[in-house]
């Protein structure tokens, strides 16, 4: 398969996972089942670090021109953001590190604002698919992976699963002793 081709496909490929990503989590922020919202964002998440993981692994998609076409005006966002803010409320901050393996600077961190990031940044890159400027998407996709979304996409994975892992296995001792004791005495 020529070069240009599996960038074709890779291109298809990343641009339906932009497409699924972004909608998946303005269905989440839309309150449509706050009550599945953490692993169905941890499923979104995890299905499009596969995805980045496939522009990282390609060599750097440079595009024949030197400068980025105007994709036009950027999508406004803050709804997207208020809404996941809201929906993650009491829980949304968390702390992380800039560069782990640089530094041991810690920053503090945001779901809502990752995931609104993370979304904004395919969306710029679905503009340029959409409009026939493939090589220019991927590029787009590929810096803006390296650069900040995988990060962001990284660390808000984590800081759900630290979520979900607490509310499934903080349990106070008696109810862990009577949950045993019903185990093993049915």
């Amino acid at each position: 398969m020529s070069e240009i081709s599996d960038l074709g496909a890779l291109a298809v490929e990343t641009a339906r996972d932009a497409e699924t990503f972004s909608a998946g989590v303005r269905e989440i922020a839309a309150g449509a089942a706050p009550e599945t919202a953490i692993p169905l964002l941890m499923l979104l998440l995890s299905q499009l670090q596969m995805s980045g993981a496939r522009l990282g692994a390609v060599q750097d998609v440079v595009p024949t021109e030197r400068f980025e076409a105007d994709p036009g005006p950027e999508t406004d966002l803050d709804a997207l953001r208020t809404s996941l803010a809201n929906l993650f409320e009491g829980i949304d901050d968390y702390t992380d590190l800039i560069d782990p393996v640089t530094s041991v600077e810690l920053a503090r961190g945001a779901i809502s604002d990752d995931l609104t990031d993370i979304v904004q940044a395919l969306e710029h890159g679905l503009v340029h698919y959409r409009a026939g400027r493939t090589v220019e998407a991927l590029w787009w996709w590929q810096f803006s992976y390296l650069s900040e979304w995988g990060v962001r996409a990284a660390a808000s994975l984590r800081a759900l699963l630290t979520i979900l892992r607490h509310l499934r296995l903080d349990v106070d001792d008696e109810a862990a002793a009577e949950a045993e004791f019903d185990a093993l005495h049915p």
